[in-house]
């Protein structure tokens, strides 16, 4: 039981980190806002809340007598349920990892003027894979076209372009969302098989207290 009430704990974590996160994450931020769009967040908050009815489930059908045992296979269709999203959310996430350059470059396109000239400013880049690239003259760093044209050609690390320090920011950031999803999983998956010893301990329990109460109440020798 000490095990199951420890991973019970987890589960809640994760729901509050899952939807705690979605809801700070929503915050104005141009850059934040390329990397995790409002679906991405939408899945994120309900997979908290997913979570943490998961876990209210939890507690019900914990506090049943030992012969209750329909709440607790019941909390695991639950955890069944959740560790389905969790899947579909954490590859989703894994799988836009794959093509970062391509997938920020539509983003890039799809940005106001302002917003690109804010992370140009941010980063001092212009453009994104090269300076005539849907740079903005304007903003802090690129404010004319000749020091644009005078940034350094540096093919190999980009340093003068936007598109290394956007797609570092996006990897770093959407790691760290898939491996920590995928770290619910664990969690999930572990809860589910203490569930099923909590049940079958509860089942022998009480086959062992009829087989008692038909030997009048006198214990196994």
């Amino acid at each position: 039981m000490a095990s199951w009430a420890i991973l019970d704990v987890l589960l809640l974590a994760s729901g509050v980190i899952s939807l705690v996160l979605s809801i700070i994450w929503r915050a104005p931020n141009v850059l934040m806002n390329m990397v995790l769009s409002d679906a991405d967040l939408t899945a994120g908050t309900i997979l908290g809340v997913s979570l943490l009815v998961t876990f209210v489930i939890s507690v019900a059908a914990i506090v049943q007598r030992n012969h209750v045992t329909m709440p607790l296979v019941l909390l695991n269709y639950a955890l069944v349920i959740d560790a389905l999203g969790i899947v579909v959310i954490g590859t989703f996430v894994w799988f836009y990892t794959l093509r970062e350059r391509a997938n920020f470059y539509e983003l890039w396109k799809l940005l106001t003027r302002e917003e690109r000239i804010s992370l140009q400013d941010q980063f001092s880049c212009c453009g994104y894979f090269n300076g005539t690239d849907f740079a903005e003259i304007g903003g802090n760093f690129c404010t004319s076209a000749e020091v644009i044209a005078a940034l350094p050609q540096d093919a190999e690390t980009e340093v003068s372009y936007c598109v290394k320090y956007i797609t570092g920011f996006a990897d770093h950031t959407l790691n760290n969302v898939f491996t920590s999803v995928y770290g619910f999983m664990a969690v999930v998956l572990c809860m589910i098989l203490a569930t099923l010893c909590v049940i079958k301990k509860r089942d022998e329990a009480e086959r062992f207290k009829r087989i008692d109460a038909k030997r009048g109440g006198r214990g196994f020798v």
